[in-house]
């Protein structure tokens, strides 16, 4: 992008915001940069939740110089007092004469007002610029915010037959070194991790965050176990970890076996529904209560099968080795009656392929870009 364009400055506030990645939510990723006679004189990034806003941390730096200069932000500025106080009244107070956003925010007490605020108090505004890309970087906030529930990732790594194991239950490692570090980084993105009880009865994962140099956020560990069968020594709930673990099961499962979880430290949630599974489609409802905005499952076949069977997955993350492991026996990373005519496969859209030593990583969508822009209308 050519230097001194709306676009080339968008495009730096973009990567501000990108560096706060897994540690805003329920809040955007924001990024601001404030520029005056063709030099940046300001910028930040909301670094956290409760924490100074992008066009705040931008505005400090810039100082006396901000007034008359143009900010660009990635979303539109805040117009109500949340944690923190509106933007609208920090820009109009330091006397910025311009204003471009990429997008504006999707959240009812805001969607617009925040830039009639600014173009009341005299301020020039124009919106759109990097929009699709500003859209991209929230996605998980845009579904949270319009709909109160978690933006969903399904994530699998299996053969190139589709097996996530071998016959005899080796699984370990099917894709490679680099493969699972981008697992990693998707787990450090995320607020919570969910897996079915099955996998922690056949592998006793830890579901941490493992990255170079002991980088990584741990995410919420949820356990969807509807009679309550995890072992109380299980790793999920021995981590010496800053997030703690959830079991979602059901009014079947035994109050005593409830309570020996609780006591190992567990947060017991009880989804309401039918039964005997626990109802998915409920627990996303709870978790966006309990303001958990992005799930990653990795999951065995059945929850994968029963996620997709219950429409709650937004985006499939598919690595993939080229390995052929075959066998009637050995398990496969979809389970459950599947569909019984092509038509209601489920059909991934705006797919990316990412070639990772040798494996492969696609990435893509279950709805079409423009159903998830029309959350924003």
């Amino acid at each position: 992008m050519e230097a001194g364009t709306d676009s080339h400055y968008m495009q730096m506030a973009l990567e501000l915001a990108a560096r706060a990645r897994g540690r805003t939510s329920p809040n955007p990723l924001v990024g601001a940069v404030i520029v005056k006679e063709g030099q940046v004189i300001g910028k930040g990034f909301h670094a956290k939740a409760g924490g100074a806003h992008a066009e705040v941390v931008a505005l400090m730096e810039a100082g006396e110089q901000a007034r008359d200069a143009t900010l660009y932000v990635t979303l539109e500025p805040c117009c109500h007092y949340g944690r923190t106080g509106p933007c609208t009244e920090a820009v109009i107070k330091a006397g910025i004469k311009r204003v471009v956003a990429a997008m504006t925010d999707p959240n009812p007490l805001v969607a617009g007002k925040g830039l009639e605020v600014l173009k009341k108090a005299g301020v020039e505004v124009k919106a759109g610029v990097l929009e699709q890309e500003a859209m991209h970087l929230n996605e998980a906030f845009i579904k949270y915010i319009t709909t109160k529930r978690p933006f969903v990732i399904l994530k699998s790594a299996t053969s190139l037959d589709g097996k996530i194991a071998t016959a005899g239950g080796e699984s370990q490692w099917i894709t490679g070194k680099a493969a699972r570090e981008q697992g990693h980084w998707l787990r450090d993105r995320v607020d919570a991790i969910l897996v079915g009880v099955n996998t922690i009865l056949a592998d006793d994962p830890s579901l941490t965050t493992r990255l170079p140099e002991g980088r990584g956020k741990d995410p919420v560990r949820i356990v969807v176990d509807s009679l309550a069968r995890t072992p109380t020594a299980a790793k999920v709930l021995l981590q010496e970890s800053a997030a703690h673990t959830m079991i979602a099961t059901t009014e079947a499962a035994p109050v005593e076996r409830r309570a020996s979880l609780m006591a190992a430290g567990a947060e017991v949630l009880v989804v309401p529904g039918p039964g005997p599974r626990v109802d998915l489609v409920k627990l996303m409802e709870l978790l966006g209560e309990k303001q958990i905005t992005q799930i990653l499952i990795e999951g065995g076949g059945k929850l994968n099968g029963s996620a997709l069977a219950a429409g709650i997955v937004d985006k499939v993350v598919w690595f993939i080795a080229p390995k052929i492991i075959g066998g009637d026996s050995a398990p496969g990373a979809i389970r459950g009656d599947g569909v019984q005519a092509l038509k209601d496969a489920t059909q991934l859209y705006d797919v990316s392929v990412q070639c990772l030593e040798g494996d492969f990583a696609f990435t893509g969508y279950t709805s079409k870009r423009g159903e998830r822009i029309s959350l924003l209308e």
